[in-house]
């Protein structure tokens, strides 16, 4: 799909995976990442083995953030480069954006989003970068309006992160749909900011409410998953006429995947069934997207080859117009519904948006 990005990034090991032995297997050569198989890495050629000493898997980005000493280290102003700037060029486009960090728990997610007050993430960059553009533009005949939310999906209930709520009503908000809008959550603060100060603030009070839990992988893993959400609305004068862009910047930290354990106690073993449901959820969603955009194509190819058919003339039957071809082509129905994640993701995921995803 051309409106879809998938990055990787490789992470260095953490202290439980070196002190237990681990190793990296992963090599990044360009846009392309290796990953060598530890268990026939040492078998001779010619063993028997139909098993690929090393794999390789082509990605839009390839970053490795193992060694800063590394002369081809990703840091994450390197990363912002690549993903933040195109999250900026397509809001102000008017495109709908969602950029989210999918892996298992311990995998660095919301370091690359959120990152640390050392090593500032893409959440907190990508505000900044839309302050530096409207002061860029600020002799043209536009202005701009900037409005926040943040939520966490917990156990697939919805809690606002930027409100004080009792905690036994706290998971109250419901997801509506409405016809021209979409799907939204009713009873949602939204927060005007005209300053990157006062974006840090309500990002940070979020980030406190989250909820985390220590794990076997991770002592402090997020347990759920938070949508950070920028509202921007462009007042601009086209033909002496005003008119507006608007768009919406959907900011995903997911909560890891991580395989049940029966040790866990109910509420932990509870938590991971609705993440990875969730998460399913969501690859099913992206694969439909790029089957239904792939199928969408080989029948403007077919239309066209119709068309040109029909010029010279060749029978339609025979240019690959039937009613059987046009019936296979048929578009797949898309589960949005099926997660609280992916229904309130709808209008981010598909139509007018782009998507970026780091793994």
């Amino acid at each position: 799909m051309a409106n879809v990005r998938v990055a990787v990034r490789v992470r260095p090991l953490s202290k439980r995976e070196t002190k237990e032995g681990g190793r990296i297997i992963v090599e990044v050569d360009g846009k392309v990442a290796k990953i060598r198989n530890l268990k026939v890495d040492n078998r001779p050629d010619g063993f028997g083995d139909s098993r690929e000493k090393v794999v390789a898997f082509g990605f839009d980005y390839c970053y490795w953030s193992v060694n800063p000493e590394d002369p081809q280290y990703a840091s994450q102003d390197v990363v912002f480069q690549d993903l933040g700037t195109e999250v900026l060029s397509g809001a102000a486009k008017g495109y709908n954006i969602c950029l989210f960090a999918y892996g298992q728990t311990g995998s660095g997610k919301t370091y690359t989003m959120l990152g640390t007050p050392a090593s500032v993430g893409l959440t907190p960059r990508i505000c900044e970068g839309l302050f530096i553009r409207e002061k860029d533009y600020a002799p043209l005949p536009s202005s701009c309006r900037i409005k926040i939310s943040f939520l966490e999906i917990y156990n697939e209930r919805v809690r606002d992160l930027l409100k004080q709520s009792d905690q036994k009503k706290s998971y109250t908000l419901r997801v509506r749909e409405h016809p021209e809008m979409g799907p939204y959550v009713q009873g949602l603060s939204q927060h005007v900011v005209t300053n990157y100060k006062q974006v840090i603030q309500l990002l940070e009070e979020g980030i406190a409410n989250r909820i985390t839990a220590a794990t076997h992988v991770h002592e402090a893993s997020s347990r759920s998953h938070a949508i950070f959400t920028i509202y921007y609305t462009q007042a601009i004068l086209e033909n002496n006429l005003p008119s507006e862009i608007a768009s919406k910047i959907n900011l995903v930290d997911l909560a890891g995947s991580e395989r049940a354990d029966p040790s866990y106690c109910k509420d932990r073993i509870t938590e991971g069934a609705n993440i990875n449901k969730s998460l399913v959820t969501l690859g099913i969603v992206i694969s439909t997207l790029a089957q239904n955009s792939q199928a969408f194509s080989s029948c403007q190819s077919l239309n066209s080859a119709a068309s040109d058919g029909g010029d010279s003339g060749i029978p339609s039957s025979l240019s690959g117009t039937s009613s059987g071809v046009g019936s296979s082509r048929r578009q797949s129905y898309i589960p949005y519904r099926d997660s609280v994640l992916t229904w309130l993701l709808k209008d981010s995921l598909g139509g007018n948006s782009k998507t970026i995803m780091v793994a």
